[in-house]
């Protein structure tokens, strides 16, 4: 496999505004997410912006980044116009997407989403974790893999979802959206148009199961930070700044 990792990232945000640029122990969020990809060592790294400011503090660390389109309704999306963008040629057979606003995710955790994707079968690789809160296995804003077990620690997923599912006894498998896209199925995917049950559960990825794509899931340890808010924000900086 050759892996590029994208980063999308924009800067609209309502509840935490101009967030990939707010400093997280010296440098912005964006840079550390870059930081954090580059420690992974799986393959070139790349920032897929909205903004001209998001590229300029990028480049002003060391890193690449590219302009993309404000028109994107997600990630996805913006992740297949700037590999266009970087690779037309087609160098690049394996894409990772990296959330822009997990800060201090684990080199690990990115390697091991990559990993799924040794079998030929597979179009998309994504993480999970197993939930050990009792919390949130009830909490809509924690979603879950619902799926077959291949090993120890991978799932053939076999569906998502905010409710707590599967019903009885057993773990539940908190979704980390981290994803590793063959080439071929994210230019699959991005011309799909939105599926029911993406549209009723809020989960872009339902899509590429509506349309008999494979995704398996690797279990890890840790579930990233994802900065949303404020409170999120201090904790980053918190972790970081340790």
């Amino acid at each position: 496999m050759r892996p590029i990792v994208l980063i999308p990232a924009r800067m609209a945000s309502t509840r935490l505004p101009d967030k990939p640029l707010a400093d997280i122990a010296g440098a912005p969020m964006i840079v550390q997410v870059w930081r954090r990809a580059m420690e992974a060592d799986v393959g070139p790294v790349v920032v897929a912006a909205d903004d001209a400011r998001i590229v300029a503090a990028v480049e002003a660390a060391g890193g690449r980044a590219v302009m993309t389109g404000d028109h994107h309704q997600s990630g996805s999306d913006r992740i297949f116009e700037a590999l266009n963008l970087v690779d037309p040629d087609g160098a690049h057979d394996v894409v990772v997407n990296v959330q822009g606003d997990l800060p201090t995710i684990e080199r690990e955790a990115v390697r091991a989403a990559v990993a799924p994707l040794a079998e030929p079968a597979v179009d998309i690789a994504t993480l999970g974790a197993i939930i050990t809160r009792e919390a949130e296995k009830t909490e809509p804003s924690v979603v879950k893999i619902v799926g077959s077990n291949l090993a120890p620690r991978r799932l053939r997923a076999l569906y998502f979802t905010r409710a707590a599912a599967p019903w009885g006894e057993g773990p539940l498998v908190h979704h980390i959206g981290l994803y590793a896209y063959r080439r071929a199925a994210l230019a699959r995917f991005v011309a799909l148009p939105p599926s029911p049950l993406e549209k009723r559960e809020k989960l872009e990825q339902l899509r590429a199961l509506e349309a008999g794509m494979r995704i398996d899931a690797e279990i890890v340890d840790v579930v990233p930070l994802g900065v949303d808010t404020p409170a999120d924000l201090a904790r980053a900086r918190a972790m970081l700044a340790s």
